[in-house]
């Protein structure tokens, strides 16, 4: 009886040391399943693709090849190829870290309810490919690919895939970086301005950009032009509110008659090397309802910060963009006044030789010599240091610009003698307009309104060396 039992113990014993030993082994062998890899698991060329859709989000999307890229669910939108051909260069070649054979429970790895599936078809081959979850211990995506295996790979396919039908779009591209030669403005001021590197009217080596105003040449300033043609180069146009704009679309935007049109022309150079002119045309306006209603009640909001809605088109471009608030306020500001010298002498005073200057009734005549130390000028058998009259004189600046005529007193005149082969002298005469401000005339035409204590600046500096 009792060896019977003993060996009623040992086979029970035994029963349980089997069943061990084969849930070891069969873990042994599920883990076993879990390789590292390294090989490619797909590579489909993008020439042989001939549809591509991904559901994402809940939005899915979908293109075909049709001598460019289609959008299935509207022929008129305009697909960027480069865009697409993103997304493809995913597959060229996908290539797996690691991969799980046989994988049976697609959950554990967010595969039973993707993140986002794929679909491409080539002529002979429909890929269906799943992203699942993203493993934080690896930084690598989970992917099916329908084989019964599951991936973690090494490019997440999600980085692309992402993408919103606004991501596929082909965007009208700003002015490329160019040489400009003619810009011409059409709206509240319309003029043109012409870009000459040698230029006889005006004293400033630095000066290339002219317009015409009254009958006479004005050169602008430099620095304010290129600043206004950066901004055209880097104006933001993805924020599409149409691309496909019907003439009813256009005119709710104000673009059937804009408020400024900024043509230029233009030579760059074109990927193969070969320069190439062209024209760029960009229109701008306010919204239409928001201006007028701005409008209506433009005497209670005087104190309020003004909110601007926009928009832009390029050419007969179909598309229509929202502009930044920033963008529009640069690119509005194009009248002659916004792009023009503000500085009343805006020359080298390292040429200046001499200055005749009518001060209270009286005429004084001060040569000017520049040397290392700076400028200085000669009055009696005295000589000065001239810094602060140099200073006084480039600090005169345009508050505002006016072409009305002085009827009050002369507070200063000046001319001054350059050693400059186009221009050998300026005169500027500053009379008084209010009490804040002088009004500057410059070679006898009037040109801007001057703060009142920069002219009592430059009245004192000529004091200062007469005076001494």
């Amino acid at each position: 009886m009792k060896r019977s039992k003993r060996m009623l113990i040992l086979l029970g014993v035994l029963a349980v040391a089997c069943a061990a030993t084969f849930g070891v082994l069969h873990l042994e062998k599920r883990q076993e399943q879990i390789k590292t890899s390294g090989e490619t698991i797909l590579e489909i060329p993008t020439e042989d693709v001939d549809a591509l859709a991904w559901t994402y989000e809940g939005q899915t999307l979908s293109f075909h090849p049709d001598s460019s890229w289609v959008y299935d669910d509207d022929a008129a939108f305009p697909v960027d190829t480069e865009a697409v051909e993103s997304l493809l260069a995913q597959f060229q070649p996908l290539q797996a870290a690691f991969v799980i054979e046989g994988a049976e429970d697609l959950g554990q790895y967010g595969l039973d309810d993707p993140i986002c599936t794929i679909s491409v078809n080539t002529a002979d081959t429909a890929y269906e490919i799943l992203l699942g979850d993203f493993s934080a211990m690896d930084s690598q995506r989970y992917v099916s690919i329908g084989d019964g295996n599951v991936y973690l790979v090494t490019e997440d396919p999600m980085n692309a895939f992402d993408a919103q039908l606004s991501d596929m779009i082909l965007n009208d591209a700003p002015l490329p970086e160019s040489q400009v030669t003619e810009l011409r403005f059409s709206g509240e001021d319309s003029y043109t301005i012409r870009h000459e590197e040698d230029n006889a009217l005006t004293y400033s080596e630095d000066d290339v950009y002219f317009t015409q105003q009254g009958g006479n040449t004005l050169a602008l300033d430099t620095s304010k032009v290129r600043d206004y043609l950066s901004a055209l180069c880097t104006v933001d146009l993805t924020d599409y509110v149409t691309y496909n704009a019907t003439e009813e679309a256009i005119a709710s935007y104000g673009l059937d008659d804009p408020e400024l049109t900024v043509s230029v022309d233009y030579t760059a150079e074109g990927e193969d090397g070969e320069s190439y002119s062209d024209t760029y045309v960009l229109a701008i306006s306010r919204d239409p309802a928001e201006l007028a209603a701005q409008d209506a009640s433009a005497d209670d909001s005087e104190d309020e910060e003004e909110t601007i809605t926009a928009y832009a088109r390029v050419g007969d471009s179909p598309i229509i963009y929202r502009l930044t608030q920033e963008d529009y306020e640069d690119l509005a500001a194009a009248s002659r006044d916004d792009l023009r010298h503000s500085q009343v002498f805006w020359g080298d005073t390292a040429q200046l030789t001499q200055l005749d200057i009518t001060l209270d009734g009286t005429d004084y005549v001060l040569p000017a010599q520049s040397t290392d130390d700076g400028l200085t000028f000669t009055y009696g058998d005295e000589t000065v240091d001239g810094s602060d009259l140099e200073s006084a004189l480039l600090a005169l600046s345009a508050d505002s610009f006016t072409d009305e005529t002085p009827d009050q007193q002369q507070e200063i005149a000046m001319t001054l003698h350059l050693d400059n082969e186009n221009v050998s002298q300026v005169e500027i005469v500053l009379y008084r307009y209010d009490g804040a401000h002088c009004l500057a005339v410059v070679d006898g035409t009037p040109v801007s309104l001057v703060s009142r204590s920069g002219a009592a600046d430059l009245t004192e500096a000529v004091y200062a060396i007469v005076l001494n």
